[in-house]
């Protein structure tokens, strides 16, 4: 996501914003032709209707323990030889766009009836 506050120039058919370096965390600003700039910014957006599928059914962040369950189950049901299930605490997923190389901030989710 980028906020209005590091959008710096709009002028000359160049967009001119600072970001933040994911590697270094410094601050950089980067000049870009507008249409190459808006096809940046489009591509962290999912069109209208759209939904992520991780965030619904046994891929949504909160269904970890159901998932944890159902694979205790499975593993029962077909006698396979696993360790004891541990759930683990991971870290946050970051998405990393392949053009800009910029990580992909999620700006919200609707739902369609």
């Amino acid at each position: 996501m980028l906020p209005d506050k590091d959008i710096i120039d709009t002028s000359h058919n160049t967009v001119t914003f600072k970001y933040k370096d994911g590697k270094t965390q410094a601050t950089k600003t980067r000049a870009l032709p507008t249409l190459q700039f808006l096809w940046l910014i489009l591509q962290h957006v999912l069109p209208k209707g759209l939904q992520r599928v991780r965030d619904y059914g046994f891929l949504h962040g909160n269904a970890k323990r159901l998932r944890v369950r159902i694979q205790a189950i499975l593993l029962h049901l077909f006698n396979w030889k696993m360790p004891e299930l541990v759930a683990t605490i991971t870290a946050k997923a970051i998405r990393i766009c392949p053009c800009c190389q910029h990580e992909m901030k999620c700006v919200g989710i609707t739902r369609t009836a």
